[in-house]
């Protein structure tokens, strides 16, 4: 199924998605280990809280800002924008003498993650027909898919044979590579604007602090309204809250306690990603059959039965048993999620709201990793994992009876019954 849904994509987007694959190779290459390379620059687990917690301000800072620049200057502008920033953080990490230079690092990866990310949504959204969205969205992560398939066991091999210094040269060369050509995607799509707009076509309009509060009024009204996407928002809080308070202690838990190696910490990423390859297009299929609740509580499931998992394993094998319940929850979610954020939200406010909805902690969140590190000091190792078992446990009903849109037939019968009635006419 997967591989019939490829004739859904334009050639573009294709290109897209490779470069896609490129670039987040290289972050892949270091994310599932950043814990342990922080640690080895003298930091203790209460410090490598703290440091989640700190690099957390800044995606606050852009994550609107890059949303709302994909939607004025056109997503392939903000993409290069953002990449030019994620080279800044390959020359921080390879260079930094301590955990603490590792901050600036983060601002500036922060940059690059704010500015590419609500940008790669909204151009998969523009780049589709809205009854195939599921379907699309399931082949572009099957096909992102491929980094986390690259990158942990190449990053893990990598450090561990060679050092950090070396993982970061790799993955730092890979990332320049992608970002010359996404320069080249973007101006090439900027003279193609130009070309349009002298045939007749209607101006983009310039950025401006006016048009930025016109773009927040309206997320602000849709946050607000109680239907869907404020339950996405509520939802997408709570998660962060969650995940924040025991993601970045997995690397820690696994060779700290159990021995794990850099190479078999990677592999397990590797083999979520295999999973969530084979089953993402079917998942985007489901989504558009049956409904985005359908896919999201089903991964919440999952995940949930996943953590638990995580905690009663003892050996490698274990936590291999756990990644692929990961692999296949994430498989079901990320589809229906990213379907049910393009129906719900405005074309003209997709980058502001991927911006904001993308976004790996919230402001409620940012204190999350550091209250990890404190729950691992001084209660147990296993306290910062129970977190997001409670949270998503609590989030399942709200997910079922709230992530629902109403059917296009539904819709329309909910208008004309809000369309006032014309009079009947006179004799």
């Amino acid at each position: 199924m997967m591989f019939r849904n490829f004739r859904l994509m334009s050639r573009p987007l294709l290109f897209f998605m490779l470069n896609m694959v490129v670039a987040n190779t290289a972050g892949a290459m270091y994310r599932s280990l950043m814990p342990l390379y922080v640690q080895q620059k003298g930091a203790s687990v209460e410090e490598v809280g703290l440091f989640f917690t700190l690099s957390a301000v800044a995606p606050l800072l852009f994550q609107l800002l890059g949303g709302w620049m994909s939607d004025s200057l056109g997503r392939l502008q903000a993409v290069a924008i953002g990449s030019l920033g994620g080279l800044l953080s390959y020359a921080v990490y390879l260079f930094a003498p301590t955990w603490g230079w590792l901050l600036l690092a983060s601002v500036f990866g922060a940059i690059a993650y704010s500015f590419v990310s609500p940008s790669y949504q909204a151009y998969v959204a523009e780049q589709t027909d809205e009854a195939n969205l599921g379907k699309v969205y399931g082949l572009s992560e099957a096909i992102f898919t491929l980094v986390g398939i690259i990158g942990p066991p190449l990053g893990g091999f990598l450090s561990e044979q060679y050092g950090f210094h070396t993982m970061f040269l790799v993955a730092g060369a890979l990332y320049g590579a992608a970002t010359v050509h996404r320069v080249m995607m973007a101006l090439t799509a900027r003279r193609q604007e130009r070309e349009a707009v002298s045939a007749g076509a209607a101006k983009r309009e310039k950025p401006s602090l006016k048009g930025l509060a016109a773009s927040l009024r309206g997320l602000l009204g849709l946050l607000t309204a109680g239907g869907v996407v404020t339950w996405i928002f509520i939802s997408d809080g709570l998660t962060d809250i969650a995940f924040n308070t025991s993601y970045q202690f997995e690397p820690l838990y696994m060779q700290n306690l159990y021995g794990l190696t850099n190479t078999q910490i990677g592999w397990l990423s590797s083999l979520a990603s295999v999973v969530m390859i084979l089953l993402t297009g079917w998942a985007g299929a489901l989504s558009d059959k049956h409904g985005e609740r359908v896919g999201i509580a089903g991964g919440f499931l999952l995940i949930i039965t996943g953590l638990i998992t995580f905690l009663l394993a003892r050996s490698f094998y274990g936590f291999v048993l756990a990644w692929l319940l990961y692999g296949a929850g994430s498989a079901l979610i990320a589809p229906a999620h990213n379907s049910l954020i393009s129906k719900a939200v405005p074309q003209k406010l997709r980058g502001t709201a991927f911006g904001l909805f993308s976004t790996s902690i919230g402001v409620v969140a940012l204190p999350m990793p550091y209250i990890g590190g404190l729950l691992w000091q001084h209660i147990a190792p296993q306290a910062p994992f129970i977190v997001p078992i409670f949270f998503m446990t609590l989030l399942l009903p709200f997910v079922w009876t709230k992530f629902r849109l109403p059917r296009p037939a539904e819709a329309a019968a909910e208008a004309a019954k809000d369309t006032p009635q014309a009079a009947p006419l006179g004799d």
